[in-house]
């Protein structure tokens, strides 16, 4: 545990000498939110969002791609040379299976998200919903979450859902599309979340702490200094990114993240504990899909806006207060899926 407090002290001190001149070269290149009338899923006008959202216009996009390459390279560089530190590459599953299947997430849902994120910014005027059509978008990355759920299957022969009071289950074959709803669904629900200034990044902030706490209580370490080294980069990073943000994650974080805190859970076989222990990213996913199907079947509204942290902006609660108490409802959602865990 020594040396993973040393490697999220690293990562946070490259992030933090990188993420300024990150920064500044994000303006220099108009990598920025733009300042225009949005429009949701079914092509109809967002005022409410327009309204308490337009004065973020100019904030940088794509913090996200820094993490990814700074926790990308840090991993591979210390887990090639962990022996010489005194880290033992201990892992439930082959070590270098673990590797492959959380940088190919980390990597391909961050590629996805950049390329959304590259949509959006510079205008191409085809696409609708400010990048790729939500159907297109939710193709490729069901596409990809079957090709990372067939990894866990046939790589490391993961097919179990374990189910705290009752019992452990072998899904056999049906492994592999539940494995990949869950990724898929985690990785809306962050990019959902992602509203907010520190919102997102202080969540997953909380998650990944508990999964730490996992990971390093059955000695894996592959998983645990991944999870360091990313924790690490989310300090650095949310220090430029709570209100008044000057960075955002983007896509390109929200996406990789999400899928990626997936999948650990996946890896550690706790996917029921990883719906609690992300209760909040679960809550504020289900506001929207609740108020599109509703838009949808019924031509209703549920809610007057959604998700859950905009309709608490539009009831009049500053964004700070807003993004401060989500984040206890986050510790409290995390305290009781680790009890959930370990019981």
């Amino acid at each position: 545990m020594v040396q993973i407090l040393g490697l999220i002290l690293l990562s946070f001190f490259v992030i933090s000498v990188l993420l300024v001149p990150y920064i500044n070269i994000l303006y220099k290149i108009r990598f920025q939110r733009q300042k225009q009338k949005t429009r949701d899923l079914f092509e109809a006008r967002t005022p409410i969002f327009d309204k308490l959202h337009q004065h973020k216009a100019g904030t940088p996009l794509g913090g996200g791609a820094l993490i990814i390459l700074v926790v990308t390279f840090l991993y591979v560089l210390i887990i090639s040379v962990a022996p010489f530190f005194g880290i033992e590459r201990t892992a439930i599953y082959p070590y270098k299976k673990e590797v492959q299947i959380l940088l190919f997430t980390f990597i391909s849902f961050g590629m996805l998200g950049l390329y959304d994120d590259i949509r959006k910014t510079f205008g191409f005027k085809k696409a609708n919903f400010w990048g790729l059509r939500a159907r297109y978008k939710l193709i490729v990355q069901s596409i990809l979450a079957l090709i990372i759920s067939g990894m866990l299957f046939f790589t490391l022969g993961i097919d179990i859902l374990n189910v705290t009071f009752l019992d452990v289950f072998s899904l056999g074959w049906y492994y592999i599309p539940f494995a990949a709803f869950t990724i898929v669904s985690f990785a809306n629900a962050v990019n959902v979340s992602d509203g907010l200034d520190g919102l997102a990044a202080g969540l997953l902030l909380i998650c990944l702490i508990s999964f730490l706490i996992i990971s390093n209580s059955i000695l894996d370490t592959t998983i645990s200094v991944f999870i360091g080294l990313w924790i690490g980069a989310l300090i650095a990073f949310l220090y430029f990114n709570v209100w008044p943000a000057r960075i955002w994650l983007g896509d390109v974080g929200a996406l990789s993240f999400g899928a990626t805190l997936a999948v650990i859970g996946l890896m550690l076989g706790k996917p029921i504990a990883l719906a609690i222990i992300g209760g909040v990213f679960v809550v504020e996913a289900l506001s929207s899909l609740i108020q599109i199907t509703s838009r949808k079947f019924r031509g209703k509204k549920v809610f007057e806006v959604s998700p859950l942290h905009l309709w608490l902006q539009y009831k009049g609660w500053e964004e700070p207060k807003v993004v401060f108490r989500l984040w206890l409802a986050q510790t409290i959602f995390t305290v009781f899926g680790l009890w959930l865990a370990f019981f």
